[in-house]
């Protein structure tokens, strides 16, 4: 297991700023050197700074790809969503069309939405960038403790999961498998109450977190608040 570069900002308004920089000079890389731009993005709250950052840019065109590590098994349009949340904090007002931004279609419920999601993939090749955050057992995307974590090199790209422990139990998610194939891989991190888990994972704990790592790069970018320095 090899460790990513830890990268700590004062607060969350420079990490939001410096990363909203880094995704952009990425997408211009890769549009230039293959014309499109392939971004998997996280969910939950933590980084939803990011992605008002991203709105300030008026970040994205036609040559983005978009597509979401994980997500609730909830109605399209439930609050709780990923996609909802990302639609309104940056994608509904950018210029990415709505054929390029794919949502895991998670209402159709978990077992027919990993299918679907799947078919999508199946022609895609690296990611550019792939997001994703932690929680506070370790858990990225929706790979939790004591699950399967799709890491063979063989398995699925994406899985469906049951009986997690947070609600909703059931989820869809990239599996480790999938989201190694990227060229960069950047975790956001940030609170006080990630320090226990970022302590761990810096000690080698064998967490679903330190197991999905960029063919290029991992990085972990982290505000002063969740950063263990000197435990």
């Amino acid at each position: 297991m090899t460790l990513p570069e830890w990268r700590v900002f004062a607060d969350t308004d420079v990490l939001a700023a410096c990363l909203a920089n880094a995704l952009c000079a990425e997408a211009e890389a890769a549009i230039a050197a293959r014309g499109v731009f392939h971004l998997v993005l996280a969910g939950g709250s933590t980084p939803l700074a990011l992605y008002r950052a991203l709105a300030d840019r008026n970040a994205g065109d036609a040559r983005w790809r978009v597509w979401y590590g994980d997500e609730r098994c909830l109605p399209a349009d439930h609050p709780e969503r990923n996609s909802v949340m990302v639609e309104a904090a940056w994608l509904s007002a950018s210029r990415i069309p709505p054929e390029n931004r794919r949502p895991i279609p998670a209402e159709l419920g978990v077992i027919e939405a990993a299918a679907r999601y799947a078919g999508w993939l199946k022609d895609v090749a690296d990611f550019d960038v792939v997001l994703l955050g932690m929680g506070e057992d370790g858990h990225t995307a929706s790979l939790f403790p004591g699950h399967d974590w799709g890491s063979a090199p063989d398995s699925a790209d994406v899985l469906a999961v049951h009986a997690v422990p947070k609600s909703p139990p059931e989820r869809v998610s990239l599996s480790v498998a999938r989201l190694n194939r990227s060229r960069r891989v950047w975790f956001v991190i940030t609170g006080v109450g990630k320090r226990e888990a970022l302590l761990r994972w810096k000690s080698g704990a064998a967490l679903p977190v330190s197991l999905v790592q960029g063919r290029q790069e991992t990085a972990a970018w982290l505000d002063a608040a969740a950063w263990p320095a000197d435990e």
